[in-house]
Order: C-alpha cells, then sequence, then structure tokens
C-alpha cells in the first residue's frame, strides 16, 4: 500500500539546530508506526538527500527518539541562519519535501495502536 508521511505523522515540522544545520521532526501518532517506519528504513539519507536536492552528505544523521515516538533528520543549511541571502532564520518553513513524501508499506504494516 502507497501512503504519505502526512497521513501517518502527528507533527512534522523543521527548526533550528543550531546556525549551520536543521533539524527535521517526525512525530507518530503511535508507537506501532513508528517502529515500523524506523525498521523499515523509510527514511534513509538519499531519500531526504533527493527530496531537498541535496548531497547525501549534506544529511548529517537520521536518529530514532522512541520515548516521543519521533525520528530526527540533521541537515547541513546551506547558509548559517542569519547569512545574507538566506530566508528562514528560524529553520521553521523547511519542512515542505517531506509533506509529500510517500513510500510503500505492506499489508498489516499500518494499524492504530490496540487494533
Amino acid at each position: 500500500m502507497l501512503v504519505k508521511l502526512i497521513n501517518i505523522a502527528e507533527v512534522i515540522r523543521s527548526k533550528n539546530s543550531g546556525p549551520y544545520e536543521l533539524t527535521l521532526d517526525i512525530i507518530f501518532r503511535d508507537h506501532h508506526t513508528f517502529q515500523m517506519v524506523w525498521e523499515k528504513g523509510v527514511l534513509t539519507r538519499e531519500i531526504i538527500a533527493k527530496l531537498y536536492g541535496i548531497e547525501s552528505s549534506e544529511v548529517l544523521k537520521i536518529i530514532s527518539f522512541p520515548p516521543a515516538k519521533a525520528i530526527k533528520i540533521n541537515l547541513r543549511r546551506p547558509l548559517s541562519s542569519g547569512d545574507l541571502g538566506e530566508t528562514d532564520v528560524y529553520g521553521a518553513q523547511q519542512h515542505g519535501p517531506l509533506l509529500n513524501l510517500e513510500f510503500v508499506l505492506e499489508g498489516d504494516d499500518l494499524r492504530t495502536e490496540g487494533g
């Protein structure tokens, strides 16, 4: 089944992680969905790099944070926060490419917690 990340995540956001990095946060509605997406390796450096039109080396980290049902992705900023020509000083509007991310999940992968 083809699913959109926006349909299975409760929160998708971006923010500064210092002046030289951005963090993308994906927080899932339930632990099952979080675990399933993490274990299936849906979010790789290559996929994120393609979405953002950057080299995979610019995707610094992809981190699982189970207590928050979250996956965090750190990217190198193309320009430092506040530099001349930089357009999003807080890094708060960089999550857009994630909103259209689609991927395949098999059979019973998707279910609600307790269901």
